[in-house]
This record gives C-alpha cells, sequence and structure tokens, in this order.
C-alpha cells in the first residue's frame, strides 16, 4: 500500500504535489499488466461519520478518475472504497495526524 495522495480538509481535489505519486501508480500499472486495484479513501475526524464516508469514496473515485483520465489505466483494473475515518494512521487531535489521515492507500487485488 502507498500513503502520499494528500487533500484539503473536507475536499476530494487532490493536492497538485500528488500528482507524481498518481503517475508512478500508472507505470506500475503499465508495467504489470495483470494487477488490479483497491483505492481505498480515508478522511480525517472532522465532520460527521456519513458525511465523511461519502467524501472518502469521492476521494478514491478522484485518484481513479485521474489514473483513468490522465493516464489511460483501464477502468476495469480500478476499485474504489471509502473508509470514512475508521483506519487513522495519524493523531486527529494534530493538524499534522490530520493530514495524515486525509489519503488513499492502495491495495492489490
Amino acid at each position: 500500500s502507498t500513503n502520499g495522495i494528500l487533500f484539503d480538509s473536507g475536499s476530494a481535489n487532490i493536492q497538485p504535489q500528488s500528482m507524481g505519486i498518481i503517475r508512478q501508480i500508472s507505470q506500475v500499472l503499465q508495467q504489470e499488466a495483470m494487477m488490479n486495484l483497491m483505492i481505498e479513501g480515508h478522511t480525517d475526524s472532522d465532520g460527521d461519520d456519513a458525511s465523511n464516508m461519502d467524501l472518502s469514496k469521492r476521494r478514491a473515485d478522484a485518484v481513479r478518475n485521474a489514473l483513468v483520465d490522465i493516464y489511460n489505466v483501464a477502468d476495469s483494473r480500478l476499485q474504489t472504497s471509502g473508509k470514512g475515518e475508521s483506519e487513522p494512521v495519524g493523531d486527529n487531535g494534530t493538524a499534522d495526524g490530520k493530514a495524515q489521515n486525509r489519503r488513499v492507500v492502495f491495495k492489490k487485488v
């Protein structure tokens, strides 16, 4: 799994500095023709559970759409899911921790 695609709080817009990681993922997918990925979206703890579940799914979808639209990855190779705030990797009590939690994770499927 990879963690490095960043989002602003409450947003599914991919931060520009994260596009290099999406390009790297597309290159791996080009080299590994049989590899399929699950893209999991995650949020920090701001907002309620239901809106965070929706936001996390929209984050995963934004990454999938970038891979499909910019790098021509077949969308049949990409699944998305939203985990909301249920799997934090950082401390939601700090700004840095919240930033770490606003992420997507790639898993081979």
